[in-house]
């Protein structure tokens, strides 16, 4: 096994360490999985945009492989193998109701475990569900409360990858018109396109979180707005730079380009 602990590995040691009746632990490694890049074990080189998955007949039934890591790839082939590197949340969409399981890290890392079919399904019908529109006024913000440890770390993970697509985020408890309350997460200034990207990143911190839905509405604010300078006086701010400037990146790997996903063979 490889002995650098990886960000999958502690999700899943916490989640076999949690008690019976403790699903936050188990929550928070699906996103971990969901969110990291999984290098996936290929039959043959990607073809274009197009992946054969090597598939292993197991007695619980037919998976393919995933690691977190190229070396776990290394070590558990021992030899040259195809692969792609993808989001893990793409391979379960991709795979999602073809009845085929995941096996991740086997063998290579503390993190080894299977993940049937209907587990693998039952993550990408979570990561489907999107955010809904809705209108309320509000009336009266203070500082957040009651917010559970999972969810400030998620979001602050979450943001952390969205760098530039707005410039801060703010989270406050809000006071509607007519007395309904809640959190309400804003972002200010946020670029042009990017509103649908940043609400589905709250929404999917708000759900790995195991908090209930509808406790946490995402507005898009301009900076001069009066609900900012209101929230900015009593929110928990988030900031979200602009990533470092890079060298113009070579072709991506299919998957990696949310506007061309990989087609599975």
């Amino acid at each position: 096994m490889e002995d650098r602990m990886t960000p999958l590995d502690a999700a899943y040691e916490a989640m076999v360490a949690a008690p019976d009746g403790d699903d936050a632990p188990r929550l928070r490694f699906y996103e971990r999985l969901a969110d990291g890049e999984m290098v996936l074990l290929l039959e043959e080189e990607a073809q274009g945009e197009k992946l054969t998955p090597r598939v292993f007949d197991l007695e619980d039934g037919p998976v393919v492989l995933i690691f977190d890591t190229e070396a776990r790839l290394g070590a558990f082939t021992g030899v040259p193998a195809a692969y792609a590197a993808l989001p893990g949340r793409v391979v379960a969409q991709l795979l999602a109701g073809q009845g085929i399981g995941l096996g991740i890290n086997l063998g290579v890392a503390p993190s080894s475990m299977l993940l049937p079919p209907f587990a693998v399904d039952w993550l990408a019908e979570t990561l489907e569900h999107g955010p809904e529109e809705a209108e309320a006024v509000p009336e009266r913000f203070d500082a957040p409360a009651g917010l559970p440890e999972a969810l400030l770390t998620g979001l602050d993970s979450k943001l952390a990858r969205a760098g530039g697509l707005a410039a801060h985020a703010l989270l406050a408890a809000v006071t509607y018109r007519g007395g309904p309350r809640g959190h309400m997460l804003a972002f200010v200034d946020a670029v042009a396109g990017a509103q649908a990207a940043l609400a589905r990143a709250a929404a999917e911190s708000l759900t790995f979180s195991g908090i209930e839905a509808g406790e946490m509405d995402v507005v898009f604010l301009d900076a001069g707005t009066p609900a900012v300078a209101a929230m900015a006086q009593v929110a928990l701010r988030f900031d979200l730079p602009e990533p470092i400037a890079k060298e113009p990146a070579a072709p991506q790997a299919p998957g990696m380009n949310p506007d061309r996903p990989p087609v599975l063979r």
